[in-house]
């Protein structure tokens, strides 16, 4: 089973859904679907897709699917990385009016760099990257990974020192995630 989700974004991430939609057309995405699409209104008769579900049962779903595909929010990044995951990591981009600015694309292509997932900008790379995630053996992520989070400061430090609201939403995030780490 595949797990797609999209985040808690409220602008539309309909190219993925619509991308997949087309793979699945035609037959190189044969699994099953599921799809959390959050503010992402689509029909499909080729996928399952829900607006928003229990945190319990999202993660019931990571432990269950096979290939996690995500919007490239760190936190669902790390959902994934935690149960082991191959995660696709596919950010919402500027351009489309899908994020106010592309970190996502930052953090993608930083995580992918690292070795821990694969990324796709271009959607027509999706077929590609789908069968290569199949030999993909992704980088193991340790909880209290200190290289990580250096990681993440760094990308804070270098790309958005004129950005405050950014510099200051994602050390939430990450202060977010080390509490997360932390209490669970």
């Amino acid at each position: 089973m595949i797990l797609v989700t999209l985040g808690t974004q409220d602008k539309s991430f309909e190219r993925l859904l619509r991308a997949l939609d087309q793979l699945i057309e035609k037959k190189v995405i044969q699994e099953e679907v599921v799809v959390q699409a959050g503010y992402t209104n689509y029909e499909s008769k080729n996928m399952k897709i829900f607006s928003y579900l229990p945190k319990e049962e999202l993660e019931k779903l990571i432990e269950k699917c096979d290939l996690f595909i995500t919007h490239a929010g760190v936190g669902s990044i790390m959902d994934g990385l935690k149960k082991k995951k191959k995660i696709i990591a596919i950010p919402r981009l500027a351009k489309y009016q899908e994020h106010t600015n592309d970190h996502q694309l930052q953090i993608a292509e930083e995580f992918e760099k690292e070795g821990y997932l694969l990324s796709v900008v271009d959607m027509k790379d999706l077929k590609k990257v789908l069968t290569k995630v199949k030999h993909f053996k992704p980088k193991e992520y340790h909880e209290g990974n200190q290289k990580m989070l250096d990681l993440i400061e760094t990308y804070i430090a270098t790309n958005h020192r004129d950005n405050r609201i950014v510099l200051y939403l994602v050390l939430l995030l990450v202060f977010g995630l080390i509490l997360f780490i932390i209490l669970h």
